[in-house]
């Protein structure tokens, strides 16, 4: 079935690279206009600019943007008004790991994973839902991780931030509900992907990059990291009418691990 996003216009941050770049640019290939936002301006022109070749001009745009900052969203919501005229789907993607347990982790690494992976998607929602308004039906999309539902004794940061936005997406889909807005909003939980961040894990751990993603697929019940287009996918249904009566719910695209 194409077109499934036929119509939409749609905000991916951290679109630079990994997961945002790859839900870009499926969100393009099933029909919607997207900006693609990333403090990496120049990384997220060049992915706008691989869309626009394929899907034709007019289709992808870039912003730079810093999630943390509520001016540059300001700024950010403003030019996909200009560029789009309207907003239907908002993809909070961007994100970044938070090294250390409880011991080691710094107040600096936890106030710096807060603000990235937690502010981030508390300004996103609140500057897009007064555009969002004019353009219904809307979807937003929260990118948590399923580490934001299930811990671990390493990462205490990095669990805590992911479960923010879980509970946070549940509370925007709520009030939105209650304003009588056609506005929905999920958040999806991943596993390890194979992103550029692999490739940092990997580097720091001395070990070659297939030996590392061997060790995680063996976490996983279907045995394989994930690809970004696994959860492109995912973002794709809940960006699509075809999830509409869906929201203030979480997708789990995990290989099984919460199943354990």
């Amino acid at each position: 079935m194409a077109g499934r996003a036929q119509g939409k216009k749609a905000l991916v941050t951290g679109a630079a690279q990994g997961l945002g770049a790859a839900q870009a640019a499926m969100l393009a290939r099933e029909g919607a206009q997207v900006v693609l936002a990333d403090i990496n301006i120049a990384g997220a022109e060049a992915q706008a600019q691989a869309i626009n070749q394929a899907r034709g001009a007019g289709t992808a745009y870039a912003v730079k943007l810093d999630v943390t900052q509520e001016a540059e969203w300001i700024a950010a919501i403003d030019a996909v008004r200009d560029a789009l005229g309207g907003l239907s789907v908002l993809v909070n993607n961007a994100g970044v790991g938070v090294r250390g347990n409880i011991e080691t982790c710094t107040l600096e690494e936890w106030h710096r994973g807060f603000a990235i992976n937690v502010d981030s998607v508390f300004l996103g929602c609140q500057k897009a839902l007064p555009l969002m308004k004019d353009t219904q039906p809307g979807s937003i999309v929260n990118i948590s991780s399923i580490a934001g539902l299930i811990a671990s004794d390493t990462m205490p940061g990095y669990n805590a931030s992911k479960a923010a936005v879980w509970m946070l997406s549940k509370s925007v889909a709520l009030y939105c509900a209650k304003m009588g807005w056609d506005i929905r909003c999920n958040s999806v939980h991943p596993t390890f992907v194979d992103t550029p961040i692999l490739d940092g894990i990997a580097n720091s751990s001395g070990h070659p990059k297939e030996v590392v993603m061997g060790k995680l697929a063996r976490q996983i019940p279907l045995k394989r990291v994930g690809h970004p287009d696994d959860i492109a996918a995912g973002v794709l249904y809940l960006a699509s009418d075809e999830s509409r009566f869906m929201t203030g719910a979480e997708l789990k695209l995990d290989g099984g691990i919460s199943a354990m």
